[in-house]
């Protein structure tokens, strides 16, 4: 091999697998502090395209997760609302019972209907209940989305209270009968019988929302290991390439030092 001086071939070989080393390295050490591998688009520009998508699914799995708990508030109100409701119904119906003693003077049946129109007012005030200014009774439906794309809705069923259709309405201050003697018994049984309905039918709304729930949690979940699995560094395979790239950097500034060396020979000949 010729022994030259301006040009240093061992050197320049040196120096390049030490750029390049010391390269990797400094990527190795980035993955490492930030928890990701992909820390530059550069690493993996579909990978990182796929896993913006993933997380942006995935949260809007978490904002409709988060929704539908609110719809089970909102039922969970209501149901409340029609529990009281079905007790003063019950009330009223006992009421009524009583009211057609024979027993009872003027005066009694007057005292039964003071607690009849007073019965009367409270439901009328559930009716107009709201949650978050949406009113929890009505003839109006709601529309509930359970999937992140809100390709598939529940529809939460309007409940009113106030129409006379329902029995309810027919006993108070709007029905038809205002008096305790003028509401026929079938009437206020048909609308315990609708209390008992509406309530049952909001706790399967509920069953189902918390169906849902669960699978937008389970999705949410698999979501996120999918995006994981393309953006999170493996700790235990990048210290192992830490480590090796490390010591690359040393061996190879070494071995740049030997070969920058090396160009003294030519000067031992020419002594």
């Amino acid at each position: 091999m010729s022994v030259v001086i301006n040009t240093n071939y061992s050197a320049t070989v040196a120096s390049n697998n030490l750029a390049m080393s010391n390269a990797q390295l400094q990527k190795s050490l980035n993955r490492l502090s930030s928890g990701s591998k992909i820390v530059n688009p550069s690493d993996d520009a579909g990978g990182l395209a796929v896993s913006l998508k993933l997380g942006a699914t995935a949260k809007r799995q978490g904002a409709v997760a988060n929704n539908i708990g609110n719809a089970v508030s909102l039922l969970q109100t209501q149901d409340g609302g029609l529990k009281v409701a079905g007790k003063i119904v019950d009330r009223i119906s006992e009421l009524k019972t009583l009211n057609s003693d024979v027993t009872k003077n003027t005066s009694d049946k007057a005292n039964y209907q003071t607690e009849f129109a007073a019965l009367q007012g409270q439901l009328t005030a559930i009716a107009g209940e709201t949650f978050n200014s949406i009113g929890l009774f009505g003839s109006s439906s709601l529309s509930v989305a359970v999937t992140e794309d809100g390709a598939t809705t529940i529809s939460l069923a309007g409940r009113d209270l106030t129409s006379s259709a329902t029995g309810v309405g027919a006993i108070t201050s709007g029905g038809t009968g205002t008096t305790l003697s003028s509401v026929s018994l079938s009437s206020v049984t048909t609308a315990l019988e609708n209390v008992a309905t509406y309530r049952a039918a909001n706790g399967a709304e509920q069953s189902r929302l918390g169906f849902a729930s669960e699978l937008v949690t389970v999705n949410k979940a698999n979501l996120e290991a999918a995006t994981s699995r393309i953006t999170d560094v493996d700790v235990a395979q990048e210290s192992t390439q830490l480590a090796r790239w490390n010591t690359l950097v040393q061996a190879g500034t070494s071995m740049l030092a030997q070969a920058n060396g090396s160009a003294q020979t030519a000067l031992k000949l020419l002594q």
